[in-house]
């Protein structure tokens, strides 16, 4: 007789699931380190992670590094699902894996517009992306936080952006640009009107994070919760049956970001992140205090942003040329 999974089990994917969510790991987190843990089942076919040891998964991060020249980044990241999925849901200890050495990511100093190269490419960009782009640079906000803004983290009278759950989880306040309030009134009241009109055909609902859908059963149609930018499209939530809304997607700005560059000619590899690293620059130069500018990134260290001040016009290290001073 042929042995059928038991449905009542989880499975040990839906197991990683539930231990990422229960320890408040993000859902880009949760996506990427699923995905690594399933590459892995599939790298060594037919055997349980459970049954895996030294050999196997040195082999598979060797792999990764060897054969797929995966960043540095990627391959600590494939080693902390791992580590994860070994000492969270499996609850086993991996020794061998302490030792292992770490891919290191060698310094790079960061891409970054010049002013007149940051007009240009706004000038190149129309509707709801030039909106979240002037956002990311007035802010300084990554792309993923810009879009997850929802409306009671916007303080347009204080002009202030808070930022939920960034990087590492922590909450930050960030600056809202005088010149962008106007600009971002007039989006709500698009935004409200979509809103409304969801509401009377028996959606206008949106995720909710921390389980507050169950302390808090109506709050996902509120006006306060609703995306800044939300998407264009509705879906329906499987368990619950709710007609959602998500926030636009990351490709839409990723896109448009990419074709404004190359319209305007701008000849440097410009992405979303190219805003923020210019952001933080500007700041420097304008003569900003670095422990500002560390608390408006929400950098943990301020070494991660002392990286800024090797690309200010003063030159690297920012020291001035003697030939400056004849």
């Amino acid at each position: 007789m042929s042995t059928l999974p038991d449905p009542r089990r989880p499975r040990l994917l839906d197991k990683v699931r539930e231990a990422l969510r229960l320890a408040r790991y993000s859902r880009r987190t949760e996506e990427a380190y699923v995905a690594w843990i399933r590459r892995l089942i599939r790298f060594h076919p037919g055997r349980h992670p459970r049954d895996l040891g030294a050999p196997e998964l040195t082999a598979f991060l060797t792999h990764l590094a060897v054969e797929r020249h995966v960043a540095a980044s990627t391959q600590n990241q494939a080693l902390a699902a791992i580590l994860f999925l070994y000492r969270r849901v499996l609850q086993l200890e991996l020794p061998f894996l302490e030792d292992f050495t770490r891919a290191t990511r060698p310094p790079r100093s960061p891409v970054v517009l010049e002013r007149d190269e940051v007009r240009a490419l706004l000038a190149e960009m129309r509707g709801v992306p030039l909106l979240v782009a002037k956002l990311m640079y007035g802010s300084g906000a990554r792309l993923t936080e810009a879009l997850q803004v929802r409306i009671k983290d916007l303080d347009l009278e204080r002009s202030t952006l808070t930022i939920r759950g960034g990087k590492g989880g922590r909450d930050r306040v960030t600056v809202i640009p005088q010149a962008l309030r106007d600009e971002l009134r007039a989006h709500l009241e698009t935004v409200r009107r979509q809103h409304d009109w969801d509401l009377r055909h028996g959606g206008g609902w949106v995720e909710l994070p921390d389980a507050l859908d169950r302390k808090l059963p109506n709050a996902g149609r509120e006006w306060p919760w609703q995306w800044v930018f939300p998407a264009t499209r509705t879906y329906v939530e499987r368990e619950t049956g709710q007609v959602r809304r998500h926030y636009l997607h990351e490709s839409v700005i990723q896109r448009e970001v990419k074709r404004a560059a190359a319209r305007a000619q701008i000849p440097k590899r410009v992405t979303t992140h190219t805003l923020r690293h210019s952001f933080a620059t500007h700041l420097l130069e304008s003569g900003a205090d670095i422990r500002t500018v560390q608390e408006l990134l929400g950098h943990q260290d301020v070494s991660t942003t002392q990286i800024y001040t090797h690309v200010l016009k003063r030159g690297p290290g920012g020291v001035i040329s003697p030939m400056d001073r004849l």
